[in-house]
């Protein structure tokens, strides 16, 4: 008898009924999908979020699930694609370090348009989350950190097949279909970096949630695909990747015994920017508050990188709102000058104010030497503002939202509120996220999400 091969190993694991899920895996979970729903509500102004919701609308589908915050619905797969687009549309959503990506827009979007056409309790959803994530940061950490390098999105790559994962456990797929699911899926799989900065980007989200869902279900009725797409020459890992991946035989054996959202877990976002950012503004604010430093003092701000952990903040001179949020040069200006960023400061008439323009070539950033190459979420970032008075310097080796530096209990449901208000009303936003927060006991995952209705 053969071995099991790496895809069906990871399949079994999928779709195994007799885990253990430690009740932190599973708040986390509802942390993740109070966190996503908020950001999608908050999306829905967004040019890219009206467009994807207007897909939907034209198909007009009879309604099987539901698009938050929009008097509409449709199809789950079209569903999930206009939520998804919606959850990342701010760029407010969260990370997962060894994915390298933005999970939540892609496995929320997925489970909650799949469990409100199967009748799905809240548990389900919470189970389904938390192995979706895992396979999400293995399958990061198989691919290795050249997939991204190389100019891969991994929330649209290795996202798909998390959301494939998801979408399989809920329907109750078997493990060759599950197998099968994941071989069209990689056919599907795909998002550039090079997008980054325009409406393309939330689209990469909502594309790997509709691919999920589109891939089970057909792998359910049948539709055949290479069932071992993670193993051998021509495999997706051997096609997307760099060489650099970890061992897959280790990794295999966390499997039901580390949870992603526990180790490394899941990294919260403070501002509505590109990760890449966040340590720099964080470290930024500290210090001039520590140092009393005021914006009109200072004459320079020097930012330093490890080799690799800026490379997603691809615009030194943004001019739009959604170019600003992978601009380093911009964020650390509004920090300075604002003292803190919001979706507000995020508009294109923010980023083009006087004050800021002539900041903006303040700002520098440099390359620290170092060997290897670093994510955006380890490592550390150095910050240096000169100012009339004097030079001062520190070192950010947390990351803010991240384990070591997390949001507080009150933070998350601020940030929900704060959200979710802007499109139902902070009295039905408080509502909802306590039926968020307690998706563990709700028998019907339907009718919490009424509560998200337009």
């Amino acid at each position: 008898m053969t071995n099991p091969t790496i895809t069906s190993r990871l399949a079994q694991f999928v779709l195994r009924t007799d885990l253990e899920f430690p009740e932190p895996v599973l708040s986390s979970a509802a942390l993740q999908i109070g966190d996503t729903v908020g950001c999608a509500l908050a999306g829905l102004a967004e040019p890219a979020s009206r467009i994807a919701a207007a897909w939907v609308e034209q198909l007009q589908a009879r309604a099987q699930a539901s698009v938050w915050g929009r008097p509409i619905g449709g199809p789950p797969t079209d569903v999930a694609l206009a939520n998804g687009v919606a959850a990342h549309a701010l760029d407010f959503d969260d990370s997962l370090p060894t994915m390298r990506g933005h999970p939540g827009a892609v496995l929320v979007p997925a489970a909650l348009a799949v469990a409100e056409t199967q009748a799905s309790s809240g548990r389900e959803v919470l189970q389904a989350m938390a192995v979706g994530l895992n396979v999400g940061g293995l399958l990061g950490r198989l691919i290795g950190e050249g997939h991204y390098l190389r100019g891969w999105h991994m929330t649209a790559t290795v996202g798909a097949f998390t959301a494939t994962a998801v979408a399989a456990r809920l329907m109750r797929l078997s493990v060759d279909q599950l197998r099968a699911a994941w071989g069209l899926a990689a056919s599907q799989s795909s998002g550039l970096v090079r997008n980054f900065g325009t409406m393309t980007k939330p689209f990469h989200a909502g594309h790997a949630a509709r691919t999920g869902i589109a891939s089970a279900w057909m792998a359910r009725e049948g539709f055949t695909a290479w069932r071992d797409i993670f193993d051998g020459e021509r495999s997706f890992v051997r096609t997307y990747g760099a060489g650099d991946g970890d061992n897959a035989e280790a990794l295999l054996a966390e499997l039901g015994t580390s949870w992603a959202a526990q180790t490394p877990g899941i990294y919260v976002k403070r501002w509505p920017c590109c990760y890449c950012n966040h340590r720099a503004i964080g470290g930024l604010q500290e210090l001039m508050a520590s140092e009393g430093i005021r914006a009109a003092d200072i004459e320079a701000i020097e930012v330093g990188f490890l080799p690799g952990s800026d490379d997603a903040l691809i615009a030194s001179n943004p001019k739009t709102g959604l170019e600003a949020k992978f601009s380093i040069e911009y964020t650390a200006a509004a920090t300075v000058l604002d003292g803190d960023l919001t979706i507000d400061s995020f508009t294109d008439e923010c980023v083009q104010r006087p004050e800021i323009q002539a900041l903006m070539p303040k700002v520098r950033r440099y390359r620290i030497e170092a060997d290897g190459i670093w994510s955006g979420t380890k490592g550390y970032t150095d910050i240096a503002v000169q100012t009339r008075k004097g030079r001062y310097e520190r070192r950010i080796e947390r990351t803010p939202g991240s384990p070591t530096w997390p949001l507080t209990a009150e933070q998350h449901r601020a940030k929900f509120i704060g959200n979710s208000a802007r499109a139902i009303g902070a009295d039905r936003a408080g509502r909802l996220y306590e039926r968020l927060m307690g998706l563990a006991d709700e028998l019907s995952v339907a009718a919490v999400l009424r509560e998200a209705a337009a």
